[in-house]
């Protein structure tokens, strides 16, 4: 006996949507955008899948990564109040630049930790925490189990959630919903600009990456700046006068993150160390006028 033939048109009937898998698909939970039309347009709903694991990968950590992500970083700080929790991040971030994009000192947890036991740790508490509105969390060497735990448990407290792996596991299985390949290339002009793979979305397979500037508008204004007075030399002082002070250059940091303590950290107890990042005396942001100092806070 053969199979009925039901052809779509039956579904779409029944009042039941039906999904091609030649079309982008439809956001089934709630999303962010990106604040990048280019990429928004290539996303299921427009933007950020919120509570679900975007997992994003690179060959090495690139500050420009920071670009791609702000302005959603900041849009969440902003609806919800509370930190963005970095975990394992591999650079301290350099918060002037941060803070002129809207995310200031007060809205960052560091929370620097090497044993991958304690990072998976850490990432579980800072979803199941009412106040975080989005983790970042750089986890090379977990496996997949491990990363399905993550990405339940954003979506129980809704939750944005970025995971950065090496290129490498790119041909690995994930439960990321949506999977990116971030590469720094040059553009036209010789312009740096980021290239995002789009290795997973509910949709099509993207045959070309979504390119964007690998610096903001005011970044590259600042170092355009910087080529002209050297080449000017002390005479181009007056050429950047009116450049704003608080602009800094968009770097996540000087130097790799400080080692943990002596003794490392158990895989038995987890433990990781959550730093309160401060402003550079420079550039304040807080309220009484003065930078924040760095408290360093034990989370057991």
């Amino acid at each position: 006996m053969g199979l009925p033939f039901l052809d779509s048109s039956s579904f779409s009937a029944a009042g039941q949507p039906v999904w091609r898998g030649d079309e982008l698909g439809a956001a089934d939970a709630q999303v962010m955008a990106t604040g990048h039309a280019a990429l928004d347009a290539q996303l299921p709903g427009g933007g950020w899948p919120v509570g679900a694991l975007i997992e994003l990968l690179q060959a090495e950590p690139l500050a420009q990564a920071w670009q791609l992500l702000l302005p959603a970083l900041a849009r969440a700080v902003q609806a919800q109040g509370g930190p963005v929790a970095l975990v394992g991040a591999p650079y301290e971030p350099f918060m002037p630049a941060l803070a002129a994009a809207g995310l200031g000192p007060e809205a960052l947890l560091w929370i620097r930790s090497e044993a991958p036991a304690a990072r998976l740790w850490a990432c579980e508490q800072a979803l199941r925490c009412a106040d975080v509105p989005a983790v970042l969390a750089w986890l090379p060497r977990a496996r997949v189990g491990e990363l399905r735990r993550l990405q339940l448990a954003a979506a129980q407290h809704d939750t944005l959630l970025f995971v950065f792996r090496p290129e490498a596991m790119a041909l690995s299985a994930s439960p990321a919903r949506v999977r990116l390949r971030v590469a720094l290339e040059a553009g036209e002009g010789g312009a740096a600009q980021l290239a995002l793979h789009i290795l997973k979305r509910r949709g099509p397979p993207l045959a070309a990456p979504v390119t964007l500037p690998a610096r903001s508008e005011r970044m590259a204004a600042l170092l355009a700046a910087g080529q002209l007075r050297r080449r000017l030399g002390p005479h181009a002082r007056h050429c950047v006068s009116s450049l704003p002070p608080e602009g800094g250059a968009f770097r996540l940091g000087s130097g790799p993150a400080a080692e943990p303590p002596a003794g490392g950290v158990g895989v038995a107890e987890p433990v990781a160390t959550v730093v309160r990042i401060a402003s550079p005396p420079v550039f304040s942001v807080v309220e009484s006028g003065h930078a924040l100092d760095r408290i360093a806070l034990v989370a057991a």
